[in-house]
C-alpha cells in the first residue's frame, strides 16, 4: 500500500511511522526543508520538498499509484485545496483534516467525504471520560483483517440494510442521519444522505471503494492536455 502525507506534523509522522513498520510505502510532502532534513535521518520513507496544494507537486508523487492521500497541513484552506487538486489528479482516496468545524459542510458539498475533525474526536473522548464511560481504543477492536468503510447513501441506496447487496463478510453496522447515531438492523430502512458504516474484511475494501467512491471523471479537455504533455 502506498500513502502520501501533506504536512509533516505529529499526526502525519506518527501515522507514517506505523505504516512504515507494516511495510507500506510512504511519501511525505513538506514545505520546511530543515524539518525534512531532520526527519529523513530517522524515517525510512521518501520526502518531497514543496507545497502539497500545488498541482505540479502532487503530480510528482504519482497519483495513479497512490492508495491514500492524507491532507494534514496546518491550514484548513490548504487541506481543502490540496484535496480538490488531488481529486482532479486522480488520487484513489483522499482524507481531509480540518480544524474549524464550519468547513465541514463545505467539504461535504465539495464531495470530500473522508473529512476528519481531530478536535471533535478528542472532545468526545474527554466527554466520555467525565461521564464515566469506559473508552476502548479503536485499534483494540479492529484487528487482523477487519476494516471499517463509510459511505453516504445515494438515492438507489434508500433500501433496507439487508438489501444493499454487500459482499460476503461485510455488513452495515450503524448509520448517521442528520448527525444522529443509530444501529443498523437488517430491516432498517436507509435514506438518501445517511452516512452508513460498514464492518468488512479487508479484501472487500477495493470493491466497496469502487462502488461508492468512484474515481472522478476527467473532462476531454483535461485528458487532451495531458496527452499532449506526454
Amino acid at each position: 500500500m502506498r500513502t502520501v502525507f501533506i504536512g509533516a506534523g505529529k499526526v502525519s509522522i506518527g501515522t507514517a511511522k506505523a505504516l512504515i513498520k507494516k511495510g507500506h510505502e510512504v511519501v511525505i510532502i513538506e514545505t520546511d526543508k530543515a524539518k525534512i532534513d531532520e526527519l529523513s535521518e530517522a524515517m525510512d520513507c521518501s520526502f518531497l520538498h514543496g507545497d502539497g496544494s500545488q498541482p505540479n507537486i502532487l503530480r510528482e508523487v504519482n497519483p495513479a499509484q497512490t492508495d491514500v492521500l492524507y491532507c494534514l497541513a496546518d491550514s484548513d484552506q490548504d487541506n481543502v485545496i490540496a484535496s480538490l487538486v488531488g481529486r482532479s489528479l486522480g488520487f484513489k482516496r483522499i482524507v481531509t483534516s480540518i480544524g474549524d468545524p464550519q468547513f465541514e459542510d463545505i467539504c461535504h458539498e465539495l464531495g470530500l467525504q473522508d473529512t476528519i475533525i481531530p478536535s471533535r474526536t478528542i472532545s468526545r473522548y474527554l466527554e466520555d471520560m467525565v461521564g464515566g464511560t469506559e473508552n476502548v481504543e479503536l485499534s483494540a477492536v479492529i484487528k487482523d483483517e477487519a476494516r471499517f468503510f463509510t459511505f453516504t447513501a445515494r438515492k438507489e441506496d434508500a433500501v433496507a440494510a439487508k438489501e444493499l447487496k454487500l459482499p460476503t463478510e461485510a455488513r452495515a453496522v450503524c448509520y448517521y442521519r442528520e448527525g444522529r447515531f443509530a444501529l443498523a438492523e437488517e430491516e432498517t430502512a436507509l435514506q438518501e444522505d445517511d452516512e452508513v458504516v460498514v464492518l468488512t474484511h479487508s479484501k472487500n475494501m477495493a470493491s466497496l471503494q469502487e462502488r461508492w467512491q468512484p474515481k472522478p471523471v476527467q473532462d476531454e479537455a483535461t485528458v487532451s492536455t495531458r496527452e499532449k504533455d506526454n
